[in-house]
């Protein structure tokens, strides 16, 4: 072991012959120690809780919307099967399924709500959407051709005060021309299922019915809206998409699950990358901390670096004592924060709940919020960020104090010693 590391491991720790300076400075870089760890693992458990809802925003969204949607211009395709078929022959697609989508409005029990009308083929559309898992009450399978009946989002179906078994009313804005004037289409379908996905968006304001019948209330024949498709790899559903067009015959307008919802996602990417910022500024105040407690050091060991200089050691030499002092501090307090901040991270399902028995209070109650647990998708990539961004940062701590321990005289410092 070369001198430079074996006095600058000595340093770290108070000896039990030394002076109360020399503890004190043990004390201090202890307390560096901890505040680096503290702010490491406040870090890694942030990111990780955003990461959670990211992930379970994404999975309550695309339980509803499919990866990949394909529709015309005219908003309407007529050879639904063909597109069908062509878009099959890309490998990386995995199920497709054809849709009538519009506009109506529900009435029951002297209540009446807007509700976007989706029309589909309830055993294609299990393929490319996650229906079956948010299904509170009745099964998809009980939309049948011909027999009008309808799933509601569950906010929609609180609001008209509307259970399975009841019939309700629903108004197309296709109207009847009549020479007295406009009539709108009017139908009764019978609430077969009553679903929950979590997002306000789609649990206040959709309805399903099957798509034979959508296309009879809107006058579509055999047309169909798009055709909602499901691929591999979620996060490759806008490159897929890109490369489908090479497989249409025909001029067709692509869209995926990033496009229609991309506000959602911005949104947490977004805060995900603020509260990196903000929370990377506490563990840039535990890292500088460590100058201070280089700066004690150097001060104390001044004649200690005057001797070594005599004894004709390098100011690179003298410098490199007191980094290694500064990165073992930095180096402990990591490993510390990181081992801290996985195991809670990986255990957030565990610890929450003992919290809030002790504490006697629910962090994020059912009546207020969807998402009423606390998520944690820890993801190594952050963890390795976050252990070399902090590291560079306690690296950078070390320098200053070590040059100024490096630029000693050992007259000076000897003077009065």
């Amino acid at each position: 072991m070369n001198y430079e590391l074996l006095i600058g491991l000595r340093y770290t720790r108070a000896q039990p012959r030394e002076g109360s300076a020399n503890r004190f400075i043990s004390f201090i870089a202890l307390i560096s120690m901890l505040g680096l760890a503290l702010g490491v693992a406040a870090l890694i458990v942030v990111l990780s809780v955003m990461n959670g809802f990211q992930k379970e925003l994404r999975e309550r969204i695309l339980g509803v919307v499919s990866h990949v949607q394909v529709s015309s211009e005219s908003g309407e395709l007529a050879d639904w099967s063909k597109v069908v078929q062509d878009v099959a022959r890309h490998p990386r697609v995995t199920a497709a399924a054809p849709y009538v989508q519009a506009q109506g409005m529900l009435s029951f029990d002297g209540q009446v709500r807007g509700v976007m009308v989706r029309g589909i083929l309830p055993e294609a559309e299990d393929k490319v959407a996650d229906f079956a898992r948010h299904m509170k009450a009745g099964k998809l399978s009980q939309l049948l051709p011909s027999e009008f009946g309808i799933v509601l989002g569950i906010e929609l179906a609180r609001a008209l005060r509307a259970r399975t078994g009841d019939k309700v009313t629903l108004l197309a804005p296709q109207g009847l021309v009549t020479p007295a004037a406009i009539l709108p289409r009017v139908k009764q379908f019978r609430v077969v299922g009553i679903f929950e996905a979590g997002m306000f968006e789609f649990d206040s304001g959709l309805g399903l019915i099957h798509m034979a019948d959508a296309q009879k209330l809107y006058r579509m024949e055999e047309r169909v809206s798009g055709v909602r498709l499901k691929v591999d790899d979620l996060f490759a559903a806008p490159q897929i998409g890109r490369e489908l067009l090479r497989y249409l015959d025909m001029d067709a307008w692509v869209s995926d699950w990033t496009r229609s919802h991309a506000n959602f996602f911005r949104a947490v990417e977004i805060e995900k990358r603020m509260m990196f910022l903000i929370l990377l500024l506490i563990v840039a105040v535990a890292a500088f901390n460590i100058v201070s407690t280089l700066v004690m050091a150097v001060t104390d060991k001044r004649a200690d670096i005057a001797i070594l200089r005599t004894l004709g050691a390098s100011p690179q030499s003298i410098m490199a004592i007191f980094i290694v002092q500064g990165t073992l501090i930095g180096a402990v307090g990591l490993a510390a924060g990181i081992a801290g901040g996985v195991a809670l991270a990986l255990n957030i399902d565990v610890v929450v709940p003992a919290l809030e028995s002790l504490l006697g209070l629910k962090f994020l109650a059912k009546d207020v919020y969807y998402i009423s647990d606390l998520p944690s998708d820890l993801h190594w990539s952050d963890v390795g960020t976050i252990g070399v961004v902090s590291f560079v940062l306690t690296l950078l701590a070390t320098l200053y104090p070590s040059w100024r321990a490096s630029r000693t005289q050992p007259a000076e410092a000897l003077r009065y010693e």
